[in-house]
């Protein structure tokens, strides 16, 4: 990379160190954690539930999942829950982010039959969190689409927006007297981008897939937003959004200054702009490049659907915050002739004509996907205040993989730290609207195409153990210390284990 100016680095070196003029955390910040059901639950036939993407998907042979793992089981928090809540309530977690599993609800994706086993189960668990003072926060869907609907089309079927809109007042009709924060949908740029690219569920179309998933996920949230908005917001008060993974995009060197603003537009932009800009609609920019590349790869018009005006007035302004899932950064520059063709969002995009690099020196946790670089998180969340004003952010998801059985994980009490860190400067030194930070996960889990090999709990999950055995690591000690001082300024006896 080229040397930055002194004057940079200098700057650079002072708001590193800046937030030791402050290390606590205001009054209204609130600490917490998350999971998913699929990762979680379990129970994957129990009770009526129906059949969702991931219950046919992980039953293929040979598995594309390692070690032919399956969520059948998974950490059993369909029957365990109350240990969830107990492993929450012994850190003081003051909100707990966990998803709904459509099909546990509405067995085959639509409302005419509810399952009244799949109700019961998340009301114990919203009854179980309030009992123990801890704010449950609710994400509707967290890729778990029943299989009548993917077999449907799934999310390139524009049937879905109303679809997932009767779902989600079967939720609100359930759960909006005690659930005050929502997230319709997690990380719309995996569903959409990631696995029509990959292949995941066997639909693999990386053309227009990722395309009309979007445009329709989009909808479909709003929808979401707007039933809650017209019918339930008279009587409940609540907060709505949905969780973006929102990747860092950084020039590989300064000459790619404008193609990184393409990437921060093409990964979060398309996924962001139509929601939270004044003008509405799809980011200008990404616009002009897609109706390029489409043309130039002989179509008549763009592989990005285009909104009607009714459509973009429809979704503007359907969020109370922002969700954003952050991990890490990566650096982009121009395709090379050598270059393998790039899968987005990993390794780069056709469409950009660009490739991605990882960072000089960065660390890792297990999972080489995901550079650490925590400055990343403050220069995405100052990129969204530029973008779409003094905003509310909600981290959502950010956490640590390692692999292994290993409670002295101090590697993750590094990374916590350093985050919160970035956090913090970007609060006091930035003036960025930063409401809340979320550890993912909770508990290990089945970590998708993983498996159980990694693992991001603050609690450790003896998958060899009938019960699941919960086991708080060094971590959860550490984020314990810190939500009881609300501060970073937290002594090594508070959690130090031998």
């Amino acid at each position: 990379m080229a040397m930055l100016p002194l004057q940079a680095v200098v700057l650079s070196a002072l708001l590193q160190n800046a937030w030791s003029i402050s290390s606590r955390f205001p009054s209204n910040f609130k600490f917490g954690a998350a999971s998913s059901a699929y990762q979680i639950e379990g129970g994957w036939n129990a009770d009526g539930k129906g059949l969702n993407a991931w219950d046919r998907f992980v039953q293929q042979y040979p598995s594309p999942i390692k070690n032919n793992d399956t969520g059948n089981v998974a950490t059993d928090a369909y029957r365990l829950w109350r240990e969830d809540v107990k492993a929450a309530a012994q850190m003081k977690l003051q909100f707990y982010r966990f998803s709904l599993s459509w099909a546990r609800i509405l067995p085959s994706g639509f409302t005419n039959e509810i399952n009244k086993a799949g109700v019961k189960y998340y009301s114990d668990l919203i009854d179980g969190l309030l009992a123990e003072g801890i704010e449950p926060v609710v994400t509707i869907y967290h890729w778990e689409l029943p299989v009548k609907i993917l077999d449907l089309g799934g999310w390139t079927n524009p049937l879905i927006v109303n679809w997932f809109g009767d779902y989600a007042r079967v939720v609100y009709s359930l759960y909006a007297d005690r659930v005050k924060t929502w997230l319709t949908i997690n990380e719309p740029v995996v569903m959409c981008d990631l696995f029509y690219n990959l292949g995941a569920f066997g639909l693999k179309e990386p053309v227009l897939g990722p395309f009309l998933c979007n445009k329709y996920v989009l909808l479909a949230h709003a929808k979401a937003y707007r039933i809650f908005d017209e019918e339930f917001r008279p009587k409940y008060t609540a907060r709505i959004s949905f969780a973006n993974s929102a990747l860092w995009v950084e020039p590989a060197t300064p000459n790619d200054t404008a193609l990184a603003e393409l990437g921060r537009k093409h990964q979060l932009g398309r996924f962001s702009h139509p929601i939270f800009s004044k003008e509405g609609g799809w980011p200008p920019a990404i616009e002009k490049v897609m109706l390029e590349a489409s043309l130039a790869e002989g179509y008549k018009e763009s592989r990005l659907p285009a909104f009607t005006e009714d459509e973009i007035e429809f979704m503007k302004g359907t969020a109370d915050f922002y969700g954003m899932n952050h991990y890490t950064t990566y650096l982009i520059r121009p395709s090379k002739p050598e270059d393998e063709p790039g899968i987005w969002p990993i390794t780069g995009s056709s469409e950009l004509q660009a490739t991605f690099i990882h960072p000089p020196g960065s660390t890792y946790g297990a999972s080489t996907l995901n550079p650490v670089y925590p400055v990343g998180i403050r220069k995405m969340m100052a990129w969204l205040k530029q973008q779409y004003g003094d905003i509310d952010i909600l981290i959502t998801e950010n956490g640590l993989s390692t692999s292994g059985y290993e409670l002295a994980d101090y590697d993750r009490v590094n990374f916590i730290r350093e985050y919160l860190e970035q956090v913090l400067l970007s609060m006091e030194v930035d003036n960025v609207s930063v409401i809340g930070y979320t550890v993912w996960s909770l508990t290990d889990n089945f970590e998708w195409l993983d498996g159980y090999t990694t693992k991001f709990g603050l609690y450790e999950i003896d998958f060899d153990h009938p019960n699941r055995t919960r086991t708080p690591r060094v971590s959860a000690n550490y984020y314990a210390c810190v939500i009881a001082g609300r501060s970073l300024d937290v002594q090594d006896s508070c959690y130090y284990k031998n």
